[in-house]
């Protein structure tokens, strides 16, 4: 089973890095972007073929290593 996992920061929590691409794009000459937030992506093959249990497993990843949940929400996708 295919799964894809997505983190960002959590609304309200600033984005340095969100804030330096905004600003790139502006000096490429890319007007009117705004509000640029940053994340990471990950994309995961699974073995479980239970799409709960596979969601659970993922959570648990999410929970124990692949967020910050104190400033950071992630969205599982199966795919």
């Amino acid at each position: 089973m295919k799964a894809r996992v997505t983190v960002t920061l959590k609304s309200g929590v600033l984005d340095p890095q969100g804030k330096a691409i905004e600003g790139a794009l502006g000096s490429l000459g890319f007007a009117g972007v705004s509000g640029v937030r940053q994340g990471k992506v990950f994309d995961f093959d699974i073995a479980e073929t239970d799409p709960a249990t596979a969601a659970n497993l993922l959570q648990d990843m999410c929970e124990k290593l692949l967020a910050n949940t104190v400033i950071e929400d992630y969205r599982i996708e199966m795919v």
